[in-house]
């Protein structure tokens, strides 16, 4: 997410992405006004609070969770961890089994060079107020040496944990350990590839769908056991685009964004019923079954973005501000 195309694609159409805080229920579109979110970089949809979802920024001053209220777009609850060290770069956030939240501190894009990376477990509270709450630490690495990534996911049946590691031409759905080691190393191992520049990802409640997004399109794969069987392409929202999230029902994904009171998107679940994005194809999501046409479609938006952006915010310090 520090990543130059996604800042200047992110700048070309800030105003673009304003949106009202209209959510009753949890899977309507909903702005967060939390002056302290300024990088929300995951959502994950609470099970055990209806139309609250939970988010965090990628860099902060601390180890937080925010659980952000949809139908006000306020944060009801910050949750401080401790148990864990000093965050790196935290970037996805996922509900597990028993109401359990996975923390992924994996980015690593400042020249992939971590050894490993963390992933943190917490119990979600059963109420909503401010308060600190001990977590369990993974180390992660992988078997293919380091890797960076912003996607992490939880299976809502098995309590698997995955990755997907972010790169141009497409990255790979990583598999954890069938249980991860609290006092060892757990190495995630490649499965399956995925056709996308991956900032995150998001299983249907059920388990059988994985919804993987970029910053300019997204894919809904069939879980198909971890060997990904691709389904339909998702149209995202115009802006650096970082999260996504099921509603609790399964018939929403939710789309988020970086920035200060970023906008949250509720959009038809992949082959949910009278979804404009599920069928012929509304707006900018055409489907396709060429993963390749994917990759190059999401890289020459990319590339047309790096040339208009740049002529917008030449010299403008953020540019280079290390994020």
């Amino acid at each position: 997410m520090r990543r130059p195309i996604a800042l200047l694609a992110g700048f070309l159409i800030a105003g673009a992405c304003a949106l009202p805080a209209s959510a009753a229920d949890g899977d309507e579109d909903f702005t967060i006004k939390d002056p302290r979110i300024t990088e929300s970089s995951g959502l994950a949809a609470s099970r055990q609070h209806p139309g609250i979802y939970w988010t965090h920024n990628d860099q902060d001053k601390g180890a937080y969770l925010y659980a952000v209220d949809s139908s006000t777009g306020e944060t009801v609850a910050t949750i401080t961890l401790t148990g864990v060290g000093t965050p790196r770069d935290v970037e996805a956030i996922s509900m597990g089994p028993g109401n359990e939240i996975y923390v992924g501190d994996i980015g690593d894009n400042d020249g992939v060079e971590w050894p490993y990376v963390w992933v943190y477990r917490l119990p979600e509270p059963k109420t909503l107020k401010d308060q600190t709450i001990r977590a369990t630490q993974y180390v992660v690495k992988y078997s293919d040496g380091p890797r960076d990534a912003e996607s992490l996911v939880v299976h809502p049946k098995t309590g698997r944990v995955y990755i997907i590691d972010k790169q141009e031409d497409g990255g790979h759905l990583y598999e954890a350990p069938a249980e991860l080691s609290a006092t060892g190393t757990n190495v995630f191992k490649p499965i399956s590839p995925v056709d996308l520049w991956a900032t995150d990802a998001a299983f249907s409640p059920d388990g059988n769908t994985l919804a993987v997004r970029g910053y300019f399109g997204g894919i809904a794969y069939d879980w198909n056991s971890g060997k990904l069987k691709r389904l339909e392409r998702i149209s995202v929202p115009l802006g650096q685009g970082e999260s996504v999230s099921y509603s609790t029902d399964g018939t929403k994904i939710m789309l988020g964004s970086e920035g200060v009171n970023s906008g949250v998107v509720a959009k038809d679940a992949p082959g949910n019923a009278g979804s404009a994005e599920s069928s012929s194809g509304g707006g900018s999501s055409a489907s396709s079954d060429d993963g390749d046409s994917d990759r190059t479609g999401d890289l020459k938006l990319g590339a047309i973005a790096v040339l208009v952006a740049c002529a917008v915010v030449f010299g403008f310090r953020r540019l280079v501000r290390r994020r």
